[in-house]
């Protein structure tokens, strides 16, 4: 088995672990519905940090970065179903039901989602489709699922309708405050412009009259500031290279070694 299997390509997923595992930096571009089966994953965001355990729900919002850590305990494998409630299938679903929003969502970004019946029962009927043949789930009976999935996330929680149904883009945000809480993720420049609601050459431009340098040394000097700080406090540079955004160890003390003129593992 492939992991995640796409049980309906690019919607629905089935993830299978028996080793932990911890994922750099993930994006999401879609709102997405994770049911956890067994063992816990564990969502840190700039703004949040949960834990899902067996059995427990959570809808996580679109266009937001964090770290996801799988887990499994006791003795058993982590397992989870996924489902990616993509844009254009939402908006489908508020012209057949007549969906208006009357107001902008402001809750926080990441949702734990009630147990109930229903939403039980529904994963329960998507599950058989991980251990078929592929190709059981034809693509007409996968949006079918991931519509009825919506449609009961608001039989029990109505208030999530602003939530789902907000279509508009990321406008242009507090870059200052979004850079600062979000500069320990690796991933392109093209990204942090994206989510703070710039064109490349407009964020470029932003940044250096914030912070009166280039993103990318910004980037390189904040996050070794924060790496001997965290050093200071006895923490491993093998423990947190990645979590501030480099791609390796050698690279991270390369640098780290210019910046400071001593090896991080001599603090």
């Amino acid at each position: 088995m492939t992991n995640p299997q796409e049980i309906l390509p690019g919607m629905i997923f089935y993830a299978y672990l028996s080793a932990e595992r911890k994922d750099k930096v993930c994006f999401w571009n879609h709102h997405t519905l994770v049911l956890m089966v067994s063992g816990q994953l564990n969502l840190v965001t700039a703004g949040q940090t949960l834990h899902v355990n067996a059995g427990e729900m959570l809808l996580v919002g679109r266009n937001q970065l964090g770290t996801l850590t799988k887990k499994p305990l006791d003795g058993e494998p982590y397992e989870s179903m996924v489902i990616s409630l993509q844009e254009g299938l939402l908006r489908q679903i508020a012209l057949e039901e007549h969906i208006e929003i009357g107001r902008s969502y402001a809750g926080p970004p990441n949702i734990p989602i009630p147990s109930n019946d229903f939403l039980d029962g529904y994963f329960q009927s998507i599950k058989p489709y991980a251990h078929s043949a592929a190709g059981a789930l034809t693509e007409e009976m996968g949006r079918l699922k991931v519509k009825e999935g919506v449609k009961l996330l608001l039989h029990a929680l109505p208030h999530l309708r602003d939530f789902l149904f907000n279509f508009a883009q990321p406008h242009k945000i507090d870059l200052e405050h979004f850079m600062l809480s979000n500069f320990h993720f690796n991933i392109p420049l093209e990204k942090f412009a994206q989510m703070t609601g710039r064109s490349l050459a407009a964020f470029k431009r932003d940044f250096q009259q914030i912070f009166g340098m280039p993103p990318r040394r910004w980037l390189q000097e904040k996050r070794l500031t924060e790496a001997h700080r965290l050093i200071g406090q006895q923490q491993r540079p093998s423990a947190i290279y990645l979590d501030l955004g480099f791609e390796s160890l050698a690279h991270f003390s390369r640098a780290f070694k210019q910046k400071f003129g001593v090896s991080p593992s001599l603090v």
